[in-house]
């Protein structure tokens, strides 16, 4: 499948795969599997959504902003890949951090920003195993970061 081509059928414009801000690699491949580092979300306007979801933001708003970071994954394996998306075989896992108020319980809702789009792009190779976890605190005060695992072919 030409995922480049359904990304433009979907309408969707991937962000700039930005280098990491600390001691650490975007990403890394080891043997088959390609690890992505945490992306924290980031509007189309390259502004940090910030805040805590349950207060600042409610569950659609992180559910967008977790989108964001899928986004933002798609664009680091695409660079990661030479800029060809089709070595990618399937996503493995995707680990979800929320920063949210004590009582909000919707993590995996708004996590599913993120694999609802790595089912929209890569259809069956999309689907992943998962983690949607909440913490007190993210970098930066943003409200979702999430990391992933792919395969590669």
């Amino acid at each position: 499948m030409n995922f480049d081509k359904k990304i433009s059928d979907l309408g969707i414009y991937l962000p700039e795969a930005k280098a990491p801000v600390g001691n650490y690699v975007a990403t890394k491949i080891v043997g088959k599997f390609l690890y992505i580092s945490g992306q924290i979300s980031i509007d189309e306007k390259g502004k940090l959504i910030k805040g805590k979801v349950g207060k600042d933001l409610d569950t659609d708003q992180a559910y967008l902003a977790a989108k964001r970071c899928g986004l933002s994954i798609i664009a680091q394996a695409k660079n990661a890949c030479n800029g060809d998306l089709s070595k990618i075989k399937s996503c493995i896992k995707l680990t979800g951090f929320v920063n949210s108020i004590d009582m909000f319980t919707d993590q995996p809702k708004v996590i599913n920003g993120a694999s609802d789009l790595m089912v929209d792009i890569f259809g069956n190779n999309g689907m992943h195993t998962r983690a949607a976890v909440s913490v007190n605190s993210l970098p930066l005060g943003v409200s979702v970061e999430v990391d992933a695992v792919f395969e590669l072919n």
